[in-house]
């Protein structure tokens, strides 16, 4: 599976982005957003998984959404409120179908099996 993520950049604090990621080599898959911030591990942020269920994290409840069209193999975060703790690398990733996954195990990064190279989001303030 290749994954193309994209739509990260610089913006301050308040305003909104949307990041896309594009899958091509296995459809229908469990979809999801990590992120990395600079000298921090990476951290769950959401997924949407082949039947529509979305999990989010807390810290971005209520300001991300999670979403897909499986007409073009997307997945999209739209961001907004952004703040400044926001900033760091957007991964997108992907989750074989066909195993049983808990919110738990969606939240683990070892659950996917397929990255993209992420997108910089920059929120100053």
């Amino acid at each position: 599976v290749q994954l193309q993520a994209s739509g990260g950049g610089s913006v301050q604090a308040g305003d909104s982005l949307r990041l896309s990621c594009a899958a091509s080599g296995r459809t229908f898959s469990h979809m999801g957003w990590f992120r990395q911030a600079p000298g921090k591990e990476r951290e769950f942020v959401a997924v949407i998984n082949s039947g529509g269920l979305v999990y989010m994290a807390d810290s971005v409840k209520g300001r991300f959404t999670i979403s897909r069209v499986n007409s073009v193999n997307s997945v999209y975060l739209q961001m907004n409120s952004l703040k400044e703790e926001d900033t760091a690398v957007y991964y997108c990733a992907s989750a074989p179908t066909g195993r049983s996954y808990s919110r738990r195990s969606f939240m683990s990064a070892a659950s996917y099996d397929s990255w993209g190279q992420g997108t910089l989001v920059t929120v100053s303030s």
